[in-house]
């Protein structure tokens, strides 16, 4: 590596990348190499690919990586929404990294200074078994200091529990099969590899048009499920849910009115954050708090 960096003079030479399998997802890490030795980090986001940052690779090479706006505004639109955008946000990450290590400064300073000296974190958790392992597990991130908790509650819970949801003929058990190759991997996470044909048909279809209904009894299985955890953890740490599934409008208002008194903190993309008028049905039907945002790419 050069001893002394010239900012101006820097250019982008190459882009390379290394798959990661349960570190504990499944992702991609993005390298983007300089004329004189400066190597800037970047993530593609679990279960993407990364098609969507290498075709951008032609796009920057011999750009110099300190133009981040620059850069940003020749590839954004080869992003989209959900892991659609984890190319050109993987890219832009490992731009600012280089700039910030060209010019000396922490990339906080390169957004605008600091503004404040430590941020509360929530930790996601995820548990096999009922709601009090959930509880337990929940119990065990406490105490490594954690005090905003999140996780799982939705039809994955109900799957193989009969009585509990309701769907097109068939279409219950190709999940079912889909959910032990897809989802249930020692990675922790979708594997992006079997998301292919009719299993992407199958978990890419949105959640007016799945046909899916959660029953009184499915409810009822998932009030109890969070009655256990509320046992475990009690009530004065803030706990929010995701992965709801793919249901209507109407049943995730049932299952908000059922989760009140629970106190959670929010329930997260209840259906596709681009239904908008659909959040505030959900919003005004409860008293639970609702949650989006993460799937949505570029303000405009």
């Amino acid at each position: 590596m050069a001893t002394t960096i010239d900012p101006s003079a820097l250019k982008i030479t190459d882009v390379r990348f290394a798959d990661i399998d349960g570190a504990p997802k499944r992702c991609t890490l993005i390298k983007v190499y300089t004329n004189q030795g400066l190597i800037g980090y970047g993530e593609v986001r679990d279960a993407s690919s990364r098609t969507y940052a290498a075709m951008l690779k032609s796009r920057i090479l011999g750009e110099n990586p300190c133009n981040v706006e620059r850069i940003f505004r020749r590839i954004k639109q080869f992003g989209g929404h959900s892991r659609q955008a984890g190319g050109v946000c993987g890219i832009e990450v490992a731009l600012w990294d280089l700039a910030g290590k060209a010019w000396g400064v922490p990339v906080w300073q390169l957004l605008g200074g600091k503004f404040r000296d430590s941020v509360r974190i929530y930790c996601d958790t995820d548990s096999e078994g009922g709601g009090r392992d959930m509880g337990k597990a929940l119990k065990a991130r406490m105490a490594q200091g954690f005090t905003y908790l999140k996780m799982d509650l939705g039809i994955e819970l109900l799957m193989d529990k009969p009585g509990c949801l309701s769907a097109p003929g068939g279409f219950l058990q190709t999940m079912r099969h889909y959910k032990k190759t897809v989802f249930s991997t020692p990675h922790g996470s979708i594997d992006p590899r079997a998301m292919r044909g009719e299993a992407y048909e199958l978990f890419s279809t949105a959640h007016p048009f799945t046909g899916i209904h959660i029953t009184e009894q499915g409810l009822d299985v998932l009030e109890q499920y969070m009655a256990d955890v509320r046992a475990e953890i009690g009530y004065e740490i803030p706990l929010a849910i995701d992965h709801i599934g793919h249901i209507p409008l109407e049943d995730c208002i049932k299952l908000a009115k059922r989760l009140e008194k629970f106190n959670l903190a929010w329930m997260e993309d209840p259906v596709p954050w681009q239904m908008t008028d659909q959040y505030v049905r959900l919003a005004n039907a409860t008293t639970t708090p609702i949650g989006t945002g993460e799937d949505i790419y570029l303000k405009e």
